[in-house]
């Protein structure tokens, strides 16, 4: 479970990305946009799951 000042960050993060992806017209990016919002929506990282690390301190 990440803190709740980086699950803001990656939500904040995710949003803005959309926002240039809708700007530019980028499907690539809005691809891109979708993982940093899901994982700061959900608290879920799939990287610390299966690669059994991460970076944040538990």
């Amino acid at each position: 479970m990440q803190s709740k000042k980086t699950r803001i960050f990656r939500v904040i993060l995710g949003v803005l990305l959309l926002g240039v992806a809708a700007y530019f017209s980028s499907w690539w990016i809005a691809v891109i946009a979708i993982v940093p919002l899901i994982v700061g929506i959900t608290g879920f990282c799939p990287a610390c799951y299966f690669l059994n690390r991460c970076s944040l301190k538990r």
